[in-house]
């Protein structure tokens, strides 16, 4: 299993992935880190954990609206290729859900 350091709002993280997937955690590490920053300069620094918590909640809220629209967007060509495209957007979320897990426990 390999390990990556990424930073987010400026703190350094070990954060264990897939043998592979290493620049997949980086790309989204700085997503999250992109969206802490956009809270930090809204709300300020209101301490690490909060913001992390309420970027966490943006991203999940973004997926959901993301997940909503695929449901409602008829997709071209058989049905298979919708259940395909939901079945890619269910396995990204529980992605995202583990890294989620994963961070919580580097704090």
């Amino acid at each position: 299993m390999a390990q990556v350091d990424i930073t987010v709002n400026n703190q350094n993280f070990l954060i264990a992935c897939e043998d592979g997937q290493e620049a997949r955690l980086l790309d989204l590490s700085k997503i999250v880190d992109d969206k802490v920053g956009e809270l930090a300069a809204q709300v300020g620094q209101v301490g690490p954990t909060r913001l992390l918590v309420m970027a966490a909640l943006v991203i999940a809220d973004e997926l959901v609206d993301l997940r909503e629209t695929v449901k409602l967007t008829p997709i071209q060509g058989s049905d298979d290729t919708s259940v395909s495209a939901v079945a890619r957007i269910e396995e990204l979320s529980k992605r995202i859900e583990k890294i989620a897990d994963l961070a919580d426990q580097a704090l």
